[in-house]
């Protein structure tokens, strides 16, 4: 039998044991749940960086006793020269590249959001103790993961020739296997700096000036004011009442709404017994209506012709209830997108819960490494489109995001923080974590090691089938098969089915936590 760590003191929930420890030892020292979050965020940048970094984007949500959820928005926006004819200029005319410069022309958003998080509820412990873990392995060095080995080897011939990323990341011109000993002294050099100067001067000063010049010089639209003139907002998460209670994410252009929409449907099928036909085919039929209205709609919700809190109205959601058939598949052809990220999940001993999201788009984001600062830019703005819609580039617009941390807060008192990486697979992998845990009383270790589905592409893949870890009982898969669904086995405990993580705090003041075993995580309470 699976279990849950459980603790009173605070837990911290990381898919690399290193964040996670330097979580637990943030709240030990006295820290705040906010806090050893920053300290995990900084740390897992450093020993996780083919699914995050500092030159990427970040999002928050922050459960404080007795106040409602807050958001804190960290994704930064489009270059001031970013539009379609700039990029058609440079012979680009239908699609964004994806790797090297011209694929880096948003922002990085997610120091700005460590900085506003912290402004939430105030500090307790200097910055010099939050970013303290994340210096030493970047001066000291880690030991590669398996993970990090695989997916270098995988992407390899997309991101060698790109200027900066061999000299970081490779270990004399080859693939760093598994335990090698991966140093980033610049990325100490800059963590240290931004623990001397505060975390604001990532966007003023030489640093900024620096990272710059460098994405000028290698084609990137960003230029110093694009940073200057960048600042993380607090916002109101989306939320949604259903027969458990009060479900939250983050606002658009993410795809928060529709994780919540998947829920808020589901919730509406009456389905009783998990992990059945009912369950799966339930939650895979609720993730295409969400995903039908979410690829035509979602953008910067500046842009959107409906207000995203409107698309979890009881007549919407009723709506598109009743479109979905119990016993057969909808036909699945649909343009997916990829991502990669990592989340985490933290509470303390006085009642704060965090959920939060970390990514640089793809593996290793553009690719485009400055060697000075050690610091990778990610490729967020590759998801622009150059076409008419609400997606498509603009300068200061913000590009679709499938990052999306989730948070609930269930009649009976429990406050849930859950998420996972993994692209379009996010909002699926919530679903059934939450469902598994909250609706079907699985315990919490057991609904994140479960065996999970992914509908459509994700990392790479190329096809948009229904992907079931080969863990699933037969009898089940033949009953998929048989709906109508165009099922591929994938093998147990799969990348591609995400690295899910969640925290819960009981009205009792126990807390537990749960990490996913298909990444390099951890689940540590005290």
């Amino acid at each position: 039998m699976l279990h849950a760590a459980l603790g009173y003191n605070g837990a911290v929930s990381a898919p690399h044991r290193a964040a996670a420890l330097a979580g637990r030892d943030v709240l030990r020292d006295g820290g705040t749940a906010i806090e050893a979050m920053v300290a995990a965020a900084a740390t897992i940048a450093v020993v996780y960086p083919h699914m995050n970094g500092i030159g990427g984007d970040g999002f928050w949500l922050i459960k404080q006793p007795g106040k409602p959820p807050v958001g804190i928005f960290a994704g930064g926006q489009a270059a001031g020269l970013a539009t379609p004819e700039w990029y058609a200029a440079r012979g680009h005319h239908k699609a964004i590249p994806t790797r090297g410069g011209l694929a880096a022309l948003t922002v990085p958003g997610t120091i700005g959001g460590w900085e506003a998080a912290l402004d939430v509820q105030g500090t307790k412990l200097p910055l010099s103790r939050l970013l303290a873990p994340a210096i030493a392995y970047a001066e000291r060095g880690i030991a590669v993961t398996g993970n990090q080995s695989r997916t270098t080897a995988e992407k390899l011939d997309g991101l060698r020739d790109v200027p900066g990323f061999a000299e970081t990341f490779l270990i004399g011109g080859k693939v760093p296997e598994a335990g090698a000993h991966l140093r980033q002294s610049a990325l100490a050099r800059t963590l240290r700096h931004l623990s001397d100067e505060g975390l604001r001067a990532y966007y003023d000063g030489p640093l900024a000036r620096t990272h710059a010049a460098y994405l000028e010089e290698n084609g990137s639209p960003l230029r110093a004011e694009d940073f200057s003139a960048y600042a993380a907002e607090q916002v109101t998460p989306l939320s949604l009442e259903t027969s458990q209670g009060r479900l939250y994410n983050m606002i658009p252009p993410t795809q928060g709404v529709s994780s919540l929409m998947i829920l808020g449907l589901f919730d509406r099928l009456g389905v009783t017994t998990g992990d059945g036909f009912d369950h799966i085919h339930g939650l895979i039929e609720s993730t295409k209506q969400a995903f039908i209205r979410r690829n035509a709609e979602l953008g910067d919700h500046t842009h959107m012709a409906t207000p995203a809190q409107e698309w979890l109205t009881d007549a919407a959601l009723d709506m598109l209830a009743a479109q979905i058939d119990r016993t057969k598949a909808l036909p699945w052809p649909y343009e997916p997108k990829e991502g990669d990220t990592i989340w985490m999940g933290a509470c303390d001993a006085d009642g704060t819960v965090v959920s939060f999201i970390q990514s640089v788009f793809w593996e290793f984001g553009s690719g485009l490494t400055c060697t000075d600062t050690g610091v990778f830019f990610q490729n967020r703005g590759a998801g622009f489109s150059l076409a008419p819609g609400p997606n498509q580039l603009a300068p200061g617009k913000r590009p679709f995001h499938t990052l999306n941390p989730a948070m609930a807060e269930l009649h009976d008192g429990r406050v849930m923080a859950y998420g996972t990486m993994g692209g379009e697979g996010q909002p699926q992998t919530q679903s059934a974590v939450f469902t598994r845990y909250v609706q079907f009383g699985m315990g919490l270790q057991e609904a994140v090691t479960a065996p999970r589905w992914l509908l459509g592409k994700t990392w790479g893949q190329e096809t948009t089938s229904l992907k079931l870890e080969d863990r699933f009982d037969p009898k089940l898969v033949l009953a998929l098969q048989d709906a109508g669904h165009e099922v591929e086995m994938i093998p147990a405990y799969s990348d591609l089915a995400g690295h899910a993580g969640a925290v819960v705090l009981h009205p009792t003041g126990l807390i537990e936590a749960a990490a996913d075993p298909r990444s390099d995580g951890a689940a540590i309470t005290d």
